[in-house]
């Protein structure tokens, strides 16, 4: 979809590639079918279903920036290319002429898979427009409260598929606080999850007017 001369695909679980100014992004690309060359790759945490060797070797080419948690780092050397390694940490930040990356908290608060000692992250890219919200693989967390500030022009990229994050029900409710300007809902038909969770986080949007829609899988 295109909102705001940004274009957004959905490449199933949590894997999304983000067009801006012809500038390729991809997060955590898993399992994916499309191969078109990466300017930037954002990888949130070191899981196998988000650290995807594979598929980074799909979309890599000299000179693509990745921005990876330091636990990243022993894979990419593996890589034959010449690239460019920032580390994220929570509230590190990079700018770059189209776009801003922030890295915020991701984690459970009571599950054992994401502790929060990890640091791992989502990501807020931010244009002078829109500000796209990845969560990462989280739950509902405190530092979350901080977008509210973005909720006019936010983008919002959802777990939804429950037992490693948030499920679609925690999913509605955040969105409901925060408000943005659309919702997205992701982390769901490959692992856990599947596409009701979805249409349940969807429709639960639409009774409070939010808007919320479901990205075929590209």
């Amino acid at each position: 979809m295109k909102i705001k001369n940004i274009e957004i695909y959905w490449l199933g679980h949590a894997g999304f590639k983000i067009i801006i100014n012809n500038k390729i992004i991809y997060i955590d690309p898993y399992q994916i079918k499309t191969k078109d060359k990466a300017d930037y790759i954002l990888i949130t945490h070191d899981h196998y279903d988000h650290l995807s060797f594979d598929d980074i070797k799909k979309i890599v080419k000299d000179g693509t920036t990745f921005i990876v948690t330091p636990g990243c780092q022993s894979t990419l050397m593996r890589l034959n290319n010449k690239i460019d390694i920032k580390i994220a940490i929570p509230k590190a930040k990079f700018d770059f002429k189209d776009f801003s990356v922030e890295c915020i908290e991701a984690y459970n608060l009571e599950k054992r898979f994401h502790q929060k000692v990890h640091d791992w992250v989502g990501y807020l890219i931010s244009t002078k427009e829109i500000t796209i919200y990845h969560a990462g693989d989280t739950d509902v967390i405190p530092e979350q409260e901080a977008l509210k500030k973005y909720s006019k022009n936010l983008i919002m990229l959802l777990p939804v598929g429950g037992t490693y994050t948030m499920n679609w029900e925690e999913a509605a409710q955040l969105a409901k606080r925060i408000k943005p300007y659309l919702a997205i809902p992701m982390h769901y038909g490959k692992i856990v999850g599947d596409k009701n969770d979805a249409l349940n986080f969807v429709r639960e949007l639409e009774k409070e007017n939010i808007k919320a829609v479901i990205l075929e899988e590209e």
